[in-house]
Order: structure tokens, then sequence, then C-alpha cells
């Protein structure tokens, strides 16, 4: 069956964000002399919820007290986010490939909208995707798979017609649970994890030629 419908995540996928990420996190966390290091960040920040990582950084703090600290710290991360980033190596020729074809796309991120916004026009991406859902403005946010049935919905795709691009363990849980072809992107994460998480195929950017057998092969 011909692929169609192109799902991708934003942090870590479209960009390479997570550095940005992880100084903002550990600016906050100094008011208290802590410190996260790269390994916790992957294992417990990436791809999770806003919700999700307060509430492991600081169990038992209420919601009230702790969503403060996360829109501060997402504040930080857009103030160092320069006006241009470049994307990720390839994506200017998925996306040609998919306007040839006729197919549709879709951003799915658990990044709150004014990052996820921000982020699209610093990569010069802003307007390319038919889409954009939000993971915290669902009723569950990854790596629960609602965000990526949201997507499949608001494209009119099915998840036989599927192909999600995720970074995180979280994520491509989440994609892999729709029932989406999922390709793990490397950079954060090893190849190991990615397919312990559920990722069919592991991909370093869009040129990778397991993507372009998958969308289009040849014969």
């Amino acid at each position: 069956m011909a692929i169609t419908t192109f799902l991708f995540d934003l942090d870590g996928t479209l960009m390479d964000s997570d550095a940005l990420h992880h100084a903002a996190f550990n600016t906050i966390l100094a008011r208290w002399d802590r410190h996260i290091d790269v390994d916790y960040y992957k294992t417990h920040i990436m791809g999770a919820s806003n919700a999700m990582i307060f509430g492991h950084l600081f169990p038992g703090m209420p919601a009230e007290q702790y969503i403060p600290l996360a829109e501060e710290k997402e504040s930080l991360f857009r103030s160092q986010l320069d006006q241009h980033v470049a994307p990720t190596p390839g994506i200017e020729r998925l996306l040609e490939h998919i306007a040839r074809i006729g197919g549709r796309s879709a951003v799915v991120t658990n990044a709150p909208r004014a990052n996820a916004e921000l982020m699209l026009k610093a990569t010069g991406l802003a307007g390319r995707f038919d889409a954009l859902v939000i993971g915290d403005e669902l009723e569950r946010a990854k790596p629960d798979p609602l965000p990526y049935l949201t997507g499949l919905q608001l494209l009119g795709g099915t998840a036989a017609q599927a192909v999600a691009f995720e970074d995180s363990s979280s994520g491509v849980k989440a994609a892999s649970s729709a029932g989406i072809w999922t390709f793990g992107m490397l950079g954060g994460l090893d190849e190991a994890r990615l397919r312990a998480a559920g990722a069919h195929a592991v991909i370093r950017d869009f040129n990778g030629a397991d993507l372009w057998d998958k969308i289009a092969p040849q014969g």
C-alpha cells in the first residue's frame, strides 16, 4: 500500500534542539543546587510532556507550583533559539516528495504551541505541514498514541498508509502503538534504545536509504 501520510515529531526530529532544552532545565534546577546529566535527560525528559517531566523532577509538588517553572523553562528555551536553525538534512527532499504524490503531513509534538510555532519558523518550515498536533492540548500526550491517532484523523489517513518519525522512546512508543510504521531518528538515542521502544527502522536523517525504500520503492 502506498505511503501517503507523514507524521513528524519536532524536537530532535525536524531540528536538533536537545542541547538548548537541557541547558534551560539546568538553569532552572540551579536554584536548588541541582543538575541533570545527559543520560537523565535522554531517559526522563526527551519526548515527555512538561507534566511528566516536572512531576518526576519535583515529586509531590502540586501542579500549580511547577506550571510556572515549566513556563519559565520554555521561555528560556525560546530565548536561546536562533532566528534561523538548520533543519534535519533531507527534509526538503521529503516535503517535495510529499507534495509531488499529493500526500499529507503533520507535526505531532509534546512541545508547547509557542515553542512549536517558533521552531518551525526558525527552521524555515512554517506553513509546510497540513496540521500541527500539540500533545498537551489533548486529553493524553505521548507516550499515549492519542496524538498520533489525532494526526491521522486530521489528515484523513490510516495507519496502514502512514509513516512516523521520532527520536525519543516516548514518541516511538506513541507512534508505533498507533499502528504506524515508525522510523527512529538517530541522535539523542542509539539504535538499540529506539528499536526497544518499537521503532521499525532507524535512520540518521531524511536521506536514509531505508526511508526511501519504504516510501518510494523502485520497480
